[in-house]
């Protein structure tokens, strides 16, 4: 059964700072292992606008679609994929130093992924658990990547 995956990191700069970088959809691709292109539809992202994204993982290239369900800026953005329903978030937290801890996470609403999915996973890359770490791994990644790009 798919699991809801966590990861987070203190950044040396405040909210503001730190929103700039990850509410700037484009750039995801500078940051994360696993996505090629993340290209919003429209000229503002917001609650509502739609992504068509280009995903890689294995030697496997995919396309996927998401919709922004929270914009809450300086504070929170979260996606759901069109063809997994999954969640994907950053949620910024001032911290008392003046900086921000910076959340990423995958939510599986229901506990559960399509079954087409599922196998896919099972067959492809060996079983949710080196599935899942994989995307742990890319998780930390891709906020050590935000890190080093917002404190310069």
């Amino acid at each position: 059964m798919p699991k809801n995956l966590e990861a987070s990191i203190d950044i040396a700069a405040t909210p503001e700072q730190v929103w700039s970088v990850v509410a700037d959809l484009e750039r995801i691709r500078e940051f994360s292992p696993q996505t090629l292109r993340m290209q919003p539809l429209g000229r503002k992202v917001r609650t509502g606008t739609w992504t068509v994204n280009l995903n890689k993982a294995k030697g496997y290239v995919y396309p996927t679609t998401s919709r922004v369900v929270r914009f809450e800026p300086n504070h929170a953005i979260a996606f759901r994929m069109t063809e997994n329903r999954t969640v994907w978030s950053y949620t910024l937290e001032p911290t008392a130093d003046g900086g921000t801890r910076l959340i990423q996470r995958r939510d599986v609403p229901d506990g559960k992924l399509p079954w087409w999915l599922q196998r896919t996973i099972d067959t492809v890359f060996g079983g949710e658990q080196p599935f899942e770490g994989a995307l742990v791994d890319g998780m930390h990644e891709t906020l050590e990547k935000i890190k080093e790009t917002v404190e310069r």
